[in-house]
């Protein structure tokens, strides 16, 4: 008995760290002459958060652009949920990207909606089959997730650039995705906002049990929600680890993020 538990308990570590996103040899150039990524391989497990960090134009938003089929790569693999997304027939990817969360930097609300009319639009366009009651019950969940529960009826232009994130989360939520894809979260937040956006990120992966990519150049978000960084330079990926490991690297550049 004793030992049926153990094997079950190997198993299940095996599967939390069994990639649920790979990879392989992604290029991607743009016009002539502009090779953003050269070569990019990743793997990201079930249930991990990795941020990816680079300069501006290293290729960090691209990357995760094209996991969604937002931008077409070159050359290369993805694999998520073990299908290659880049072959996929349309309504089968259409599958796929319905567990996938975007949260672009913006928060991509439309403006003349309301919060409420944002979310139930997202919710409509997916889930057809649910009732009116069903929408409200969702849409007051996913803001409650959020903690923007009294923003219901309020227009995207009454909120601030840290209520729109949130909201801009609550939209990705609602489609309870088993991956969120974050492109710069925090950026032009302050100090105490990006922390609460950093903190809710946390929040959401412990209690929905995702696993996420960051893309972020606010270190106090990386050390904050990074199980594992990869750091991508001209196109590649220069260095991985922990926050702790990659702030002694012996590579001056790499260590430059972290001072």
């Amino acid at each position: 008995m004793i030992k049926e538990e153990e094997n079950i308990e190997k198993e299940s570590k095996a599967k939390s760290k069994s990639p649920i996103i790979e990879i392989k040899d992604l290029h991607k150039t743009f016009g002539q002459d502009n090779h953003v990524l050269k070569g990019v391989n990743l793997t990201v497990n079930k249930g991990e958060d990795l941020v990816i960090l680079g300069r501006s134009g290293s290729g960090k938003s691209v990357t995760i652009k094209c996991i969604v089929g937002l931008i077409e790569p070159d050359k290369g693999e993805i694999k998520v949920f073990d299908q290659n997304v880049l072959h996929l027939p349309k309504n089968e990817l259409n599958e796929v990207r319905v567990k996938i969360g975007f949260l672009f930097q913006s928060g991509a609300l439309y403006d003349s909606m309301s919060v409420r009319e944002n979310l139930v639009f997202t919710l409509r366009k997916h889930k057809r089959e649910l009732s009116s009651e069903e929408v409200e019950t969702e849409v007051l969940e996913a803001l409650d997730n959020v903690g923007l529960s009294d923003a219901i009826d309020k227009m995207p232009s009454e909120l601030s650039g840290g209520m729109r994130k949130r909201i801009g989360l609550a939209r990705t939520l609602i489609l309870k995705p088993e991956i969120i894809l974050y492109d710069e979260p925090t950026t032009g937040l302050d100090t105490i906002t990006s922390r609460e956006i950093s903190e809710l990120i946390l929040d959401i992966k412990h209690k929905r049990k995702t696993t996420s990519i960051i893309i972020t150049h606010d270190m106090a978000c990386a050390k904050l929600t990074a199980d594992r960084i990869m750091v991508l330079k001209e196109g590649v990926i220069q260095a991985e680890g922990t926050y702790e490991e990659l702030e002694k690297s012996e590579d001056e550049w790499v260590r430059s993020f972290f001072e």
